[in-house]
Parts: C-alpha cells; sequence; structure tokens
C-alpha cells in the first residue's frame, strides 16, 4: 500500500477531502479482509468471492472467467493502477483504461516489470546525456545519443539495458535515457472530399435503426 499511500497523499495537497478508496483483486480471499482491516481509513472495494474462484484449483471455471472480468473491469476505471506489469491481469487492465483517457500513461506504478506486450516491436532508448560509470559498478559508460535496448527498471533509479553502439549489458541512470517513439506516416486522404452531410460521417443512430428494421421484416416473413 506503500505506493496507494503515495498517491493519495500527493492528491490530498488539491483535494484534501477526497475519499481513499482502493479496488484489491487478488487470487487470495485473506489478502481483501487482511487490507481492510489495517487500512481502516480506506474504503476497500474488493469481492473475495472472485478471488477464491481464481485460486489454480478453480481458475478455469466459467465463475473464475466472469470474475477476472470483472476484476480487469474496475481495476480500468481505477485513476492509478498499483500492481505488477509481469501480471497479465494488470497490463490488460492498462491497456483498457488507456481507452477512457486522453492519457494515462503514466497513472500506474509497477512493483516489477516495465509495461511490453507479447510479440511487440524492440523497446529502445536514446541517451540523454553522457554517462561515466562509477569505480567498480556494473554500469555502462553513455555517450548522448546512444541507443539502449531496455531490458528492466529497477525501480531505484538504475534501468538495465544493452548499449547497442558498444554491447555491452549492464546498468545505467533511468534519468539519462527516454523511449525512443517510432512513428509511421498515416494519409490525410485529401483525395476523399465530403461535400454534403450524406458525405460525412454516417448518421450511426439511423444506420442502427435500418439494421433493426430490416432484421424484424427478416423475422416477420420467415414466421
Amino acid at each position: 500500500m506503500r505506493y496507494v499511500d503515495e498517491y493519495f497523499d500527493d492528491l490530498s495537497l488539491t483535494s484534501p477531502n477526497v475519499k481513499r478508496r482502493v479496488y484489491v483483486a487478488s487470487d487470495d480471499p485473506s489478502v481483501i479482509k487482511d487490507t481492510r482491516s489495517k487500512y481502516p481509513n480506506y474504503e476497500v472495494l474488493g469481492d473475495p468471492d472472485i478471488a477464491k474462484s481464481a485460486a489454480p484449483a478453480t481458475r478455469y471455471s466459467d465463475s473464475a472467467l466472469k470474475g477476472i472480468i470483472a476484476d480487469i473491469h474496475f481495476l480500468s476505471l481505477t485513476d492509478y493502477l498499483v500492481c505488477t506489469f509481469s501480471s497479465q491481469v494488470c497490463r490488460i487492465a492498462y491497456e483498457v483504461m488507456q481507452t477512457m483517457h486522453p492519457d494515462a500513461s503514466s497513472a500506474f506504478h509497477s512493483l516489477d516489470d516495465i509495461y511490453y506486450y507479447d510479440g511487440q516491436s524492440s523497446h529502445n532508448q536514446r541517451a540523454r546525456f553522457d554517462h561515466v560509470p562509477r569505480s567498480g559498478s556494473n554500469e555502462m559508460a553513455l555517450t548522448k545519443g546512444d541507443i539502449i535496448g531496455i531490458a528492466a527498471n529497477h525501480w531505484n533509479g538504475y534501468s538495465k539495458g544493452v548499449n547497442k553502439r558498444t554491447r555491452q549489458s549492464a546498468l545505467y541512470p533511468s534519468y539519462k535515457a527516454e523511449d525512443v517513439v517510432v512513428t509511421a506516416d498515416c494519409p490525410s486522404y485529401e483525395e476523399v472530399r465530403l461535400n454534403s452531410k450524406s458525405d460525412s460521417i454516417p448518421d450511426i443512430a439511423n444506420h442502427k435503426r435500418d439494421v433493426l428494421s430490416n432484421s424484424l421484416e427478416r423475422e416477420n416473413k420467415v414466421t
């Protein structure tokens, strides 16, 4: 709960009357009970039955499937996620969260891995500053502009990666590198002209009504 406390402590500086509320998702029902006992100043939300169904012996049941979907849904509705990005549940909740905000990319604290997904392209960073390793340390030398293939963030001020210029695998100060954003040209389709309302964005409501009407007509003919 350390990082949950930190989030609400920061939030209380601008919203002193904010309710401290946390949603707990786990495969151990006792975690929810313990959280309620140890943190009486929090409103703790969570369903012990969902946690119970997520146990290894029952996690492939229909009830467990419904439970994990519910957990992911409610986690995605939070303002800040504290979880382990090594967990697929955590990463899915984080991904769904992105669809609900203009930018929620920093609304998390991972207790282990950085964000990733299976099959992703290389995650590279670019050195913002030079770095001279301390004597006897497992740190890499950096020259501004070096490309680093990041392997992990140790969340102690250092990350680990491979300097693609020197091929050295070692630690480096996290703040001295930034993500390389890979962009792609996106055509504007200037040749497509929108001259009238009928040529512009379709009326979704009318479209749904027409689809429903056609379906009812077909059903009436069948009956």
